[in-house]
C-alpha cells in the first residue's frame, strides 16, 4: 500500500473514532479481490451514529479533494457503503456487522 493510501485510510479511521465508531478493522485485500486495496469495516450503536460516521468521513475526505466513486445504505442506515476506489468503507449497524461477518469473508487479507 503506498503512503498516500495508508495517510487516507487512517482519516478513516480518525473520522470513525471521532463520530464514536468502534470495532474499527483495517485488512489489505490487494491481491484477493480486484475491489479495493483496504477495506475499512466499523460500528456504530445506531441508525443515527452509523449515518454521523458516514458524513464525517465524507466531509474530512472532501477536505481533500477526495470523494467518493459511489455510497450505498443511506437510507436505512444498517449498513452504509463508501467506495473510495482503492479504499472501500464499510459501516454497520452492530447486527449487521454480525450477520455478514465481513472479517470471517476477507480473514486471508493482512490486518492494518
Amino acid at each position: 500500500m503506498d503512503q498516500k493510501t495508508a495517510e487516507f485510510v487512517e482519516l478513516i479511521k480518525k473520522s470513525i473514532d471521532d463520530k464514536q465508531g468502534f470495532d474499527i478493522e483495517a485488512i489489505d485485500v490487494k491481491g484477493l479481490t480486484s475491489l479495493a486495496d483496504v477495506f475499512v469495516i466499523a460500528s456504530g450503536s445506531s441508525d443515527r451514529t452509523v449515518q454521523a460516521i458516514a458524513d464525517n468521513i465524507e466531509d474530512n475526505a472532501t477536505k481533500l479533494g477526495i470523494e467518493p466513486i459511489g455510497r450505498e445504505g443511506r437510507q436505512g442506515g444498517r449498513w452504509i457503503l463508501l467506495d473510495y476506489n482503492q479504499v472501500v468503507v464499510h459501516i454497520f449497524h452492530q447486527e449487521e456487522r454480525t450477520f455478514y461477518n465481513l472479517e470471517r469473508l476477507w480473514s486471508d487479507g493482512r490486518k492494518l
